[in-house]
């Protein structure tokens, strides 16, 4: 039986790739969401959908900061199943690395309409650089957020018809996005590109955006987002939305 009454959250790290931290990434995802006013623990590896643990299967909202391209079918499926029976999910940078493992696409099926997307390339721009991001939108993940810029890396993504973007950066003519919502049966899926390395998890404005990110995912009250979540500095001792 759970014994918390107030949503929580879970911050899962997976992966080999020497490019990103991942040690780094769990602590600096946890810090942001403690931040929002959400109990958050860490935990390693995607092995623990399937008879989840309890603190897996008591978490409200999964953080997702994934760089493997190695994702169990069945796991997937159970994260889908979870998500879709009320659990949030907020997946993070390269946590849609979907189709580059032994099995292509089709093994990664689940967790690619799970969360919408997956990367496809950094595009010709170079693989990182000073990214300006445009909100676009009211919603609860983005409205208290103005136009920012951010050191990060760039994304180029295949994403399904049905999300609704929330932030998009300049890309060629047109725009790729950076933050997007979906919903997935009686769940919510937040997935964001921005988040490479310690740039940009010290970025204020991405700390807000992962922030607002997690409590709508976890079913928060919309103007509780706006109490909890506003409470920290955008830098220069700035505060947003009902804190300023």
């Amino acid at each position: 039986m759970k014994l918390r009454h107030s949503p929580s959250a879970l911050v899962i790290v997976e992966g080999t790739d020497l490019h990103h931290d991942l040690l780094g990434a769990a602590l600096a995802l946890q810090e942001i969401v403690i931040e929002g006013g959400l109990p958050a623990a860490r935990a390693v590896g995607l092995d623990r959908f399937v008879d989840p643990m309890p603190a897996t299967s008591e978490a409200d909202v999964y953080v997702l900061y994934r760089s493997s391209v190695t994702f169990e079918p069945a796991q997937q499926e159970a994260l889908s199943a979870l998500v879709a029976a009320g659990k949030g999910l907020v997946a993070v940078h390269a946590s849609n690395l979907f189709g580059f493992g032994p099995g292509g696409l089709a093994a990664d099926r689940a967790a690619y309409e799970l969360v919408g997307s997956r990367y496809v390339s950094h595009g010709d721009a170079g693989s990182e650089g000073r990214i300006e991001v445009t909100v676009r939108g009211d919603h609860p993940v983005t409205r208290y957020l103005d136009d920012f810029a951010i050191d990060d890396e760039y994304y180029v993504l295949d994403y399904a018809p049905d999300v609704q973007v929330l932030a998009e950066r300049p890309a060629g003519e047109g725009t790729e996005p950076v933050a997007y919502v979906r919903e997935h049966g009686a769940g919510r899926v937040c997935y964001t590109a921005l988040g490479h390395d310690a740039r940009a998890w010290g970025n204020p404005w991405f700390r807000q955006l992962i922030r607002q990110a997690t409590l709508w995912a976890a079913g928060v009250d919309d103007d509780m987002i706006a109490s909890w979540s506003t409470r920290w500095p955008l830098g220069n001792a700035r505060f947003i939305g009902a804190a300023t």
